[in-house]
């Protein structure tokens, strides 16, 4: 025990004995980029239902730029915070976390919106404590990942003991519920799972346990049935369950190449439900075309690509795991939503990262981006 701890004593210290330097520029532009155009983006996608609303059509924009401004002081802070401090508070932030999204069910403490208790706050500020679970499933993963590595392809000591804990946060959030961050969790951990060096045969089988449960999950509730018939065939209940992708399509079909022009959507006007959140990516189409689209896709890639060489130049095990889990919540968050919008996947509630409204989702992918380029610092790429 007491050579396991010197060990990591060991490690961590010749992890940050590494020269610092300056944190990742292009990283940090993009992400600045992405943040001006999602405040851009909200306040033209939400002027309308806020005027009719709050009598304000700013009211949106207001409480964005408020997030926003928090969210990049918080980056810039923990950018400068040795990310090996994550792995030294890694089990007491998800204790706290798991604490929190138990809160949450309780009833006079969880906010209860839409049909889903997920949010803990007083009167028009809140927060969501699944969307913090995310970055602290990530730090903790990554310490475990990173003091087990040779035990990982032994599916009791190590494939089981991660899965374990990841799962039981996963079936809290689906208590609230909240398929959407659900999925981004586990997708995420299975990624940095498997990137660890964990059998494949192993996923092979848990897969099959995995479908065998989704389709448990959606058939044990109608919403969800309804949301999968409605992807494949929106136009059965166009009312209904097909709604908000019907109105997403004939908001993105009419942007063509070079869109409608700043502020001119006519989907914004009350036909696609609170435009400013999940489906902004929709009103951007429609306002900036397809080369707008393209143009914030490109700018998302960019963002992997600086991300993927962050995880692969970082001095040690844990700074790898830790870049590669950030950056993979965040691919998998613009694949889920963009692929909603454009009706190529059933709505799953999952906002747009630095784009869509929502303070929670925007706070914590700046600090997540924060911790990022701490790790650019010690990196050698």
């Amino acid at each position: 025990m007491c050579h396991t701890a010197l060990n990591k004593l060991i490690q961590g210290c010749s992890a940050l004995s590494a020269k610092r330097s300056t944190p990742d520029f292009i990283l940090v532009i993009l992400t600045l980029l992405l943040l001006t155009i999602g405040l851009i983006m909200v306040y033209s996608a939400s002027a309308v239902w806020a005027t009719y609303k709050f009598d304000d059509s700013f009211f949106f924009a207001k409480r964005q730029l408020l997030f926003a401004g928090v969210g990049v002081i918080a980056m810039f802070f923990l950018m400068n915070v040795d990310y090996w401090t994550w792995r030294t508070w890694a089990k007491m932030l998800i204790i706290v976390c798991f604490f929190l999204l138990i809160a949450v069910l309780i009833p006079g403490i969880g906010m209860e919106r839409n049909g889903s208790r997920s949010w803990i706050g007083v009167g028009a500020f809140s927060i969501q404590p699944s969307e913090f679970m995310k970055l602290a499933m990530i730090a903790f993963l990554a310490k475990f990942l990173s003091e087990n590595q040779k035990k990982i392809t032994s599916f009791k000591k190590g494939l089981l003991p991660s899965l374990g804990l990841v799962f039981t946060a996963f079936g809290i959030i689906m208590l609230q519920p909240d398929l959407g961050t659900g999925t981004v969790m586990v997708g995420t951990c299975i990624v940095m799972i498997f990137v660890s060096g964990a059998r494949v045969i192993h996923f092979v089988w848990l897969g099959l346990l995995g479908v065998a449960g989704f389709i448990g999950l959606v058939l044990s509730a109608p919403y969800r049935i309804k949301r999968i018939t409605s992807f494949l065939d929106p136009w059965e209940d166009p009312l209904g369950s097909g709604f908000q992708i019907i109105q997403s399509l004939y908001a993105i079909g009419p942007g063509g190449l070079f869109g409608q022009g700043l502020g001119q959507s006519r989907q914004k006007f009350f036909y696609l439900p609170e435009p400013q959140t999940d489906f902004i990516f929709a009103i951007l189409a429609e306002e900036l075309g397809f080369i707008g689209g393209s143009l914030v896709i490109l700018l998302f890639g960019l963002l992997l690509w600086r991300g993927v060489k962050i995880a692969l130049g970082a001095p040690d095990l844990y700074g790898s795991f830790l870049a590669i889990g950030i950056i993979t919540m965040v691919a998998i968050q613009v694949m889920i939503n963009i692929g909603v919008v454009t009706g190529l996947m059933p709505v799953t509630g999952i906002t747009l990262p630095f784009l869509s409204y929502g303070g929670s989702s925007l706070t914590l992918m700046l600090m997540a981006m924060g911790v990022l380029l701490n790790v650019s610092r010690y990196s050698k790429y």
